[in-house]
């Protein structure tokens, strides 16, 4: 019997995402997927599925849904909520057996920003360039979620290993390590990047806004050409307030990258809250 996912209320943000679509730069799509690509990995390990298959990417909580078809097991990782699956209380970070008409609700997280709910067997939407993940910047992938939306099941992983779950993760001290470069000498000091900014109301899944020190520029009216660019990289546009590129990020847009932030910090970056400080650190 065929199993999907119901939603019933998306909460501010839901969108299905993978591990992204690498290889289509030359054609101006970014690789996207999963804003913090380590609790969907996470998600998906406890459920047995390979770490690639796509789930839902949760922004502030509030997603409620209900299972169709047959029972289903769920994992809630990333910024840890309060998860009710039917009329009890679950913990988020295991393994979790829903039946057929229950309900999946997460609350508020507590620390961080985006939650993770995967599936036994993966979210089976179609792929789009193959991959389910939803491209903001690009406007490609699943639409975001919306009551009503229906999304279907994967057929569940041939085994599944016994997986009792893992200590939840707190996001309320974030510090990321930078690399220099590759225009960092076109700030007047480069070093003050290396302190502590606040996260900007303005921030999304293109790019986490820094508000605090302005990096002045030493030639504020100079345009480079646009240059491809990395998740993790550090930007400053003329009014010289850093922004953190994410996982729906483009190109440079004729703004100098003063730094990279280390891929293995890049996933904090994305559970950082607006009005959150956070700190940056010469790796």
């Amino acid at each position: 019997m065929s199993t999907d996912l119901e939603v019933v209320r998306s909460g501010p943000l839901a969108l299905v995402e993978d591990l992204g679509r690498p290889g289509h730069a030359a054609i101006g799509v970014g690789r996207s997927g999963a804003a913090d690509r380590g609790a969907l990995r996470l998600a998906n390990r406890l459920l047995g599925n390979g770490e690639d298959l796509a789930g839902i990417e949760v922004t502030l909580g509030g997603l409620v849904m209900v299972v169709r078809g047959g029972d289903t097991w769920v994992a809630v990782t990333g910024a840890p909520v309060p998860l009710t699956v039917g009329r009890r209380a679950a913990a988020p970070y295991g393994p979790v057996r829903v039946r057929a008409g229950e309900t999946v609700s997460l609350g508020l997280p507590s620390t961080g920003l985006r939650s993770y709910v995967g599936v036994r067997g993966g979210v089976d939407v179609v792929p789009v360039l193959g991959s389910r993940s939803r491209d903001v910047l690009a406007g490609i992938g699943p639409e975001p979620l919306a009551p009503g939306t229906v999304l279907p099941v994967g057929p569940p992983p041939a085994t599944y290993p016994h997986v009792d779950g893992v200590p939840p993760r707190s996001y309320e001290e974030i510090v990321l390590r930078v690399v220099r470069g590759p225009r960092d000498r076109l700030v007047l000091d480069p070093e003050a990047l290396a302190t502590t900014w606040t996260v900007s109301s303005a921030s999304d899944r293109v790019g986490m806004r820094l508000d605090g020190t302005v990096l002045a520029l030493r030639d504020p009216d100079a345009a480079l050409p646009s240059e491809g660019a990395y998740r993790g990289a550090v930007q400053v546009p003329p009014n010289g307030q850093p922004v953190v590129f994410l996982a729906d990020h483009p190109v440079t847009g004729g703004y100098p990258v003063v730094g990279v932030v280390a891929d293995s910090d890049v996933d904090l970056a994305a559970q950082a809250r607006p009005g959150q400080p956070i700190t940056l650190r010469w790796a």
